[in-house]
């Protein structure tokens, strides 16, 4: 009955009319982004945040515009993976094995129409299992202390390897450099200036709004310049996605299970969305065998990533609210704006901010149907935005980028250093270095270096400290766990592979 107060409570936010408008122009948005090729919702969210900002949102405002971007993003990758066989995002890179071949049989209304569907049911279950779990997880970790909250931040950087789903290596070089680019600034126990160069600008340390739309916004403007064929896109006739929606009742078992496989590989950190898709989809070939023609255009083929991937893009949210560990490269971004605003995820969240929580919550429930709504009869409509050329696309990006970081705190430095980060992504892309883990050593290392000197002030320099709780030595059995699992999980990708 408590949830249900709770809902009620966060429905009468969510229906405010500011917010049920940034609600509906965040699906829209996100819709329109994640419907463009290589862009997805790590770069859709990061290229919202300045103007989160510029608008004087509230917190509760704020994380309402960005979800609701990141549910969009997750609906509109698949329009670029079934028309033009390039996924939107990396979640969206299994829907093309059936998706594109629909298409190409002139079903592409249809595979879209079901992936609507499919997309709003695995949002869906995600949805209840917030409303569900996240409290029951708080409860855990209000016993936690600095040594459990330094052993969680270990476990994050253990599931790097999963968020981003490269290199071991290159993914821990990431982070490890994330680390550097955090220390920079005063020192709050000593009050000693690191790694400012003497520049008074660095000593509140590196702005975390800056360095995410340089990393991603601005490095991906770099990299299209590089793509010429960005500007010859394919064109197919869509149709209409009603017999999507008539097969998505012949595809009910795929959806459910591929929602429920998702929302599972979701809650665990790191896991993400791309496994939550690939599982989903694996499985389902697995359960149907030789009576399905996945990979001709089979609908379950299209169904079931489509429910995974979207599940898992709701289930990451829950670590990170209820324990502020990012489950994904986008709720990275996420923690980024809530520290930002001087918001610390975690079990006191729920206590102390219940509107910001539950009302994000209901309006999850708001933009799921918003999208529906979107994704079925507008179709069309979306999937001629892929044909806008770059030229046009581009400078808009560059235009937003520019705009909104400035206005923060309209300091020219800001520009220079988010042209510096977009040097660096850029960089970083080229060498096949994941840009996520940079994010999360630039956002994470502070607290981690704080719980880490509490805990050891507590033991009086004792390290054991750090694993004397069965919590703790729980949460790195956990993290060994994880790791290994990466492992197998890139050694059966490899293996697949021609």
């Amino acid at each position: 009955m408590d949830i249900l107060a709770f809902l009620a409570q966060g429905f009468a936010v969510a229906l405010e009319p500011q917010n049920l408008f940034l609600a509906i122009i965040g699906c829209v948005i996100g819709t329109l982004i994640g419907a463009l090729p290589g862009l997805g919702p790590v770069n859709g969210v990061a290229l919202m945040i300045p103007l989160s900002f510029n608008f004087s949102l509230s917190a509760t405002g704020a994380l309402i515009l960005l979800v609701s971007v990141y549910y969009g993003c997750m609906y509109g990758g698949r329009i670029s993976s079934i028309v033009l066989n390039i996924p939107g995002d990396e979640p969206a890179m299994m829907t093309t094995l059936d998706g594109y071949p629909m298409a190409l049989q002139g079903r592409g209304g249809e595979a879209l129409g079901l992936s609507a569907v499919a997309s709003f049911v695995g949002a869906g279950v995600a949805t209840l299992g917030l409303a569900l779990f996240a409290p029951l997880l708080v409860q855990f970790a209000i016993r936690f202390g600095p040594a459990e909250y330094f052993a969680l931040f270990v476990l994050a950087f253990a599931t790097i390897g999963g968020v981003t789903g490269g290199s071991l290596v290159k993914s821990f070089t990431a982070a490890f450099l994330g680390l550097l680019l955090g220390s920079v600034g005063i020192d709050a126990v000593s009050g000693v200036p690191r790694y400012t160069f003497g520049l008074y600008e660095l000593y509140d340390g590196i702005d975390f709004i800056v360095a995410l739309v340089g990393l991603f916004a601005i490095s991906e403007c770099l990299i299209y310049l590089e793509d010429i064929r960005g500007t010859n896109r394919p064109t197919l006739t869509i149709g209409s996605a009603m017999p999507g929606v008539r097969s998505a009742g012949r595809c009910a078992p795929t959806i459910a299970r591929g929602s429920l496989i998702g929302f599972v590989a979701g809650v665990l950190p790191g896991a993400g969305a791309a496994l939550g898709s690939f599982l989903a989809y694996m499985l389902e070939k697995r359960w149907v065998g030789k009576s399905g023609r996945f990979g001709q255009g089979d609908p379950r083929g299209v169904a079931a990533p489509e429910a995974g991937n979207n599940a898992a893009a709701g289930g990451a949210l829950i670590p990170m609210l209820s324990l502020g560990i990012p489950g994904s490269g986008t709720t990275a971004i996420l923690l980024a704006l809530l520290l930002s605003m001087n918001i610390t995820p975690g079990p006191l969240l729920f206590e102390q901010q219940p509107e910001m929580v539950w009302g994000l919550v209901a309006a999850l429930v708001i933009g799921n149907f918003v999208l529906l709504v979107l994704n079925v009869p507008l179709v069309s409509l979306f999937a001629k935005v892929l044909q806008a050329p770059g030229w046009f696309l581009m400078p808009m990006v560059m235009m937003v980028a520019f705009v909104g970081v400035y206005s923060l705190n309209n300091s020219a430095f800001d520009l220079y250093m988010m042209l510096g980060f977009g040097v660096l992504g850029y960089a970083l892309r080229k060498l096949e270095i994941p840009t996520v883990p940079v994010v999360l050593g630039l956002l994470l290392g502070g607290q981690m270096e704080f719980n880490l000197r509490r805990a050891m002030s507590i033991s009086g320099g004792e390290w054991s400290i750090l694993w004397n709780s069965g919590i703790s030595v729980g949460i790195y059995l956990f993290a060994v766990t994880l790791i290994v699992a990466g492992l197998v999980y890139s050694w059966l990708v490899r293996a697949r592979l021609p």
